[in-house]
């Protein structure tokens, strides 16, 4: 039964999603907003409406562990799981402007949630902090958005659609019945999926933070799955990884912003195991962005084979810490003496060749 709720559940997260960007984004080019400023904030947003309305329904049942897991998880699998899959299908050409300015900014996003952290939760002052930063990077991405080429508010045009007249969502009666349809059917998703998170967590032995990391960070994150390999497929390989950026971003200022508002006074209470492990995690994973996208500025197959193999180790790690198992020793020694240097050093490697070989054209 909690299996067919969380399934339920993530289906009403998923077509909540879709309904909610559908209908925000044809009433926002209705009102003459261009379709880059529409890409760059509605509907980046709203892939992330599931994580939004996940963490603030736990933070609303007391369960604030479940919230902030939920965001760091989601972060970790998203470059991990959905960037690996997606360079599989095909090479991932990054954007100069991805690497110059929106992974740094995502980079300084995982540092601030680092040091607000540090004291072990999330006050509603640090918040507060964090949705003022996301309104203003927002805000910089639509004035930055009107010196953009008409190249790319074309492409962007093409990514989101336009308002066809007579179209039945060309309508504002149907945009309104779009967004609240999506709104109902977050609230509820989130409530359901919540519900059988912190049942399974129960059933299974384990803590609502590890169910937040794995399971429900994973649920969570099937709009930016389905939107980016969807792109990798088509060949718009420019989305498939802003997607993801802009997604890291969000989740960190805007949804843990919000969450930690909607929790008053409490704040979001961090578990020491985030502090000492999963944070740091998830900035390590923001880190490793930076020399495999510049390596070429693309994602080859097999970095996005060594991403997917560094999500299946990070699972494999909580796993066997929730259950104490006598192979968490070995495992670990593992990773830390050969699996991480290997992959460094391989990284440094890749990173310098395109270097040698001189600028990449174009």
């Amino acid at each position: 039964m909690n299996f067919l709720l969380f399934a339920v559940g993530l289906v009403a997260l998923v077509v909540g999603a879709s309904l909610l960007v559908r209908g925000a984004s044809k009433l926002a080019l209705s009102f003459g907003i261009s379709p880059l400023v529409v890409g760059l904030t509605i509907v980046a947003f709203g892939t992330s409406a599931p994580e939004v309305a996940v963490s603030v329904g736990a933070v609303l049942d007391g369960k604030t562990d479940l919230a902030v897991g939920n965001v760091v998880g989601s972060n970790i699998f998203n470059v991990l799981f959905i960037l690996g899959i997606s360079a599989l299908i095909t090479p991932l050409v990054v954007n100069l402007q991805l690497i110059r300015q929106e992974v740094p900014i995502m980079l300084g996003a995982s540092l601030l949630l680092l040091a607000l952290g540090l004291d072990g939760r999330i006050s509603f002052t640090d918040s507060a902090l964090m949705l003022a930063l996301m309104i203003a990077y927002t805000a910089f991405l639509v004035i930055q958005s009107r010196r953009e080429s008409q190249t790319a508010q074309a492409a962007m045009s093409e990514e989101v659609g336009v308002v066809v007249p007579g179209a039945w969502d060309s309508k504002l009666p149907a945009q309104l019945l779009l967004i609240a349809a999506g709104l109902v059917a977050l609230v509820f998703g989130s409530e359901w999926l919540v519900t059988a998170a912190v049942s399974f967590a129960k059933q299974l032995g384990v803590s609502d933070l590890v169910i937040g990391l794995t399971i429900v960070a994973a649920g969570t994150s099937m709009p930016e799955v389905a939107t980016s390999i969807t792109a990798a497929i088509k060949g718009e390989r420019d989305i498939a990884v802003g997607n993801v950026v802009g997604s890291n971003t969000f989740n960190i200022l805007g949804c843990l912003g919000i969450s930690g508002m909607v929790s008053g006074d409490l704040g979001l209470v961090l578990a020491p195991s985030l502090l000492t492990f999963d944070i740091w995690v998830m900035l390590a994973v923001a880190l490793a962005c930076l020399p495999v996208f510049l390596s070429g500025r693309e994602i080859a197959r097999w970095e996005g084979g060594v991403f997917l193999g560094y999500y299946v180790a990070y699972v494999a790690y909580l796993i066997l810490a929730a259950q104490q198992h006598d192979a968490l020793p070995h495992f670990s020694s593992a990773m830390l003496s050969f699996v991480v240097p290997l992959t460094l050093v391989t990284l440094v490697a890749s990173l310098l060749r395109p270097a040698a070989r001189g600028p990449k054209s174009g």
